[in-house]
């Protein structure tokens, strides 16, 4: 579980929840079903207009990954890759055949039952390197749909606020073609009624700016923060496997590996 996803969005509302109160403001003011219908439902509207109906429906896959933490622990796979290229070494890439199924990590599976099978290197990092590509192009698929949701939604706050005000100047006027002239009523009331809804109008704005810099926007990121560092972790492995395949020596293995880390937790892996 990554809990810096819960606890930023719940401190996000905490934040906003005492900046209301210490303003002198209730919380009942921020609330309307109507705003949260038109923001959320005019987002997701445009979304589906843009992408196709699968990738939409595929979003529920994708969010998860925002609450649930991998372990991206160089120093084991390095290590690991290191292990399969001593044996390798020692006794040929087709003793590796009876490791497959100990392998938890699917790519690196795939990728050392590829080496075993393809002799040509040049075909062997072509193949590896299309896998990886379609990898990217899938994660990139899953960030883009956020962050044009947080594009989308202060569009749809503006556009719920814009409705809310010719309602409520229709509604001032007396609407149906009426006049002010013709109308009688009661000044402050009129007023306090004006007040009381344009206020509820901006209440969309409110909701459009809150998704889209709360969740969409930050969801999006932290797919691509955790994209960057899977891909990362399967560059160094199909390194591993190149280098496996043409037979080098263990210990350069560990040093080529060793330059994909970033200099801070090279020490760790030391």
């Amino acid at each position: 579980m990554d809990f810096g996803t819960a606890i930023g969005l719940l401190a996000g509302l905490g934040i906003i929840g005492i900046g209301v109160w210490r303003g002198g403001g209730d919380l009942y003011w921020f609330f309307s079903f109507n705003s949260i219908m038109i923001v959320l439902g005019g987002t997701l509207a445009a979304t589906l207009v843009n992408y196709p109906l699968k990738n939409v429906l595929g979003l529920f896959k994708v969010l998860k990954n925002v609450f649930t933490d991998e372990d991206y622990s160089y120093q084991n796979w390095i290590d690991e890759l290191v292990e399969k290229a001593e044996k390798a070494r020692k006794s040929g890439i087709m003793s590796l055949e009876a490791d497959l199924d100990k392998i938890s990590n699917k790519f690196l599976r795939n990728g050392i039952e590829l080496a075993i099978n393809e002799r040509d290197a040049g075909r062997l990092r072509t193949y590896l390197n299309l896998e990886l590509s379609n990898i990217v192009r899938r994660h990139s698929n899953g960030q883009e749909i956020f962050f044009y949701m947080g594009a989308y939604a202060p569009a749809f706050g503006m556009l719920g606020t814009v409705m809310g005000l010719i309602i409520m100047m229709n509604n001032f006027s007396g609407g149906n073609g009426a006049t002010i002239d013709t109308i009688e009523f009661d000044v402050a009331k009129k007023f306090a009624e004006l007040l009381s809804g344009m206020g509820l109008a901006l209440i969309t704005t409110f909701y459009g700016v809150l998704l889209s810099n709360l969740v969409f926007l930050p969801i999006g990121g932290k797919l691509k923060r955790k994209s960057e560092e899977e891909l990362m972790l399967k560059n160094i492995i199909v390194e591993g496997i190149i280098s496996i395949h043409a037979k080098e020596h263990p210990l350069l293995i560990r040093e080529k590996l060793m330059t994909f880390v970033p200099q801070s937790k090279r020490q760790e892996i030391k």
